[in-house]
């Protein structure tokens, strides 16, 4: 009888445990039996890992093998374990020695030619690998950037399982990354291109200086779309930190590149209006995916046409747009996803949608059901409303608004304020700041809330709308450069709430 052992990683969501794999060849018919709760692919890696052995030149034990994968009661899942399955039946056979892998956690996927193949989650399994003090991590060659994003742990690339059995056996070397360039900012539209719609264009410089949520309604091609792709564009790049958190989700959505292993702009998510709960949300069989909300992570959520989506759909939003992350039950446990995003959404007025309102030929019931999929605790949540209106023709064919470049230095100053002001409690936006802080320890004169006072008494905001109106009252004295909010900072924050009004 022989053990050997091998460690991996398991990523759920975008958390990671350490797997230790054991592999003990003891008598009985040939057989190869898996303990340790595998779902079917992790099941349908016995053939795989037999036959990538055989044909990288090793001998496949004549006896019974057990491969047992602890902790016994975590839920494995994919095929993230073939590479540490292969060597730990290698390590019992006396083949690769235990001294070389009890430092190396090892990922990967086999072909059954023997290729290490590229998998999904590889830098949240490395962060996790280093966070347990392991100081080495063996990656497939094609994710190799994408792990060398964390410092303070030592990654290799293989390239096949042969590769790696003479390196653990110290005959041969691995690939190491090379040091990457830092990616070159996207291209996008640019924010003079969108003529007139000055307070639309205000808005969107007050939600990117603060993360506010923004809603945009008005007849079709006004440009609320236009308006919201060119947002990305005046936002601050990622910080490090908020870069490994958005790359993490990324990695588990298999969505990074090689040539960009690093998500350093805010992401600009823009799925359709028929999207379902799932897809918005995240979800799927076995291990839940990460959906829209948490692709756009750090970054922008935006919903065209959002009349046309589903209420159910709509109402899903509530929770993260709280909380700030998602927590996803399956039967392979609960994953969690940060969902800490920007929404906006853009929205037609009625159904028949003319450029005029007094062209509308839906009836009154009509339009009220049209934007009443969009609940009142939804829209609550929505910091600024902005009702757009069609163009004129000498603003249409006069000169152009401000660059993009002219914002987005005015934003970055705002949100630099603000970072100062509300770096030392954790928080690095206005957006951010909990209702109780603004009201107690951030407290403003009197004479400033007496707006909020006046709405609070007649039932025009709730107390939840109140928190963000002043939370907008700081941003609007941000951009302004003021040390804080007046009454004129508050009364315009309100202002916002009402603007979006049919």
């Amino acid at each position: 009888m022989a053990l050997g052992r091998a460690w991996s990683v398991a990523v759920s969501g975008v958390d990671g445990h350490v797997v230790e794999i054991e592999a003990d060849i003891g008598g009985g018919l040939p057989a190869v039996k898996m303990v340790g709760l595998p779902d079917t692919a992790l099941q349908e890696s016995r053939d795989r890992v037999r036959a990538a052995v055989s044909n990288s030149g090793g001998k496949w034990p004549d006896s019974k093998v057990v491969l047992a994968l602890s902790p016994a009661t975590l839920p494995k899942v994919g095929s993230v374990y073939d590479v540490a399955l292969a060597c730990a039946v290698l390590n019992a056979a006396d083949v690769v020695p235990l001294e070389s892998m009890s430092t190396t956690a090892l990922i990967g996927e086999l072909a059954l030619d023997g290729r290490v193949r590229p998998v999904r989650g590889v830098l949240p399994a490395v962060l996790t690998a280093k966070k347990h003090g392991w100081s080495r991590i063996v990656v497939p060659v094609g994710t190799m950037t994408e792990a060398a994003l964390v410092d303070g742990i030592d990654v290799y690339g293989a390239a096949t399982l042969r590769e790696l059995v003479l390196w653990l056996q110290g005959d041969g070397p691995l690939e190491r990354p090379d040091p990457t360039a830092a990616p070159s900012r996207e291209t996008r539209g640019d924010l003079a291109e969108v003529v007139g719609q000055r307070e639309a264009r205000r808005a969107i410089e007050v939600a990117a200086a603060g993360a506010h949520h923004l809603m945009l309604t008005g007849p079709p091609g006004v440009g609320k779309t236009m308006l919201a792709q060119r947002l990305p564009g005046i936002l601050p790049e990622l910080t490090d930190a908020h870069a490994l958190e958005v790359t993490a989700i990324h990695s588990v959505a298999g969505l990074l590149s090689p040539d960009r292993p690093l998500v350093t702009e805010p992401p600009f998510i823009a799925p359709h209006h028929t999207a379902s709960v799932t897809a918005l949300i995240g979800g799927g069989s076995g291990t839940a995916k990460p959906g829209a909300v948490s692709r756009a992570h750090r970054g922008i959520l935006f919903l065209d046409e959002v009349a046309e989506m589903g209420p159910k759909t709509l109402e899903a939003l509530r929770t993260p747009l709280e909380d700030g992350e998602v927590r996803i039950a399956r039967r392979d446990g609960v994953a969690r996803y940060p969902a800490r995003f920007q929404l906006i959404l853009a929205a037609n007025p009625c159904p028949c949608a003319p450029a005029r309102d007094a062209d509308c030929t839906c009836a009154p019931t009509a339009r009220r059901r049209y934007l009443g999929k969009l609940s009142g605790p939804l829209l609550d949540r929505v910091d600024l409303r902005v009702r757009m209106q069609s163009v004129a023709t000498s603003a249409l064919m006069g000169e152009t608004g401000e660059s993009t470049d002219d914002v987005r230095a005015r934003v970055a100053e705002a949100r630099a304020a603000a970072a100062d002001r509300w770096g030392e409690f954790g928080w690095a936006t206005n957006a951010e700041v909990p209702g109780p802080a603004l009201r107690q320890r951030f407290r403003l004169p009197g004479d400033a809330l007496k707006p909020v006072e006046w709405a609070l008494r007649k039932g025009a905001i709730t107390a939840r709308g109140a928190d963000r109106a002043l939370r907008v009252a700081w941003t609007l004295c941000d951009l302004d450069g003021a040390t804080s909010p007046d009454e004129v900072h508050v009364a315009a924050a309100l202002d916002f709430r009402d603007r979006g009004a049919a």
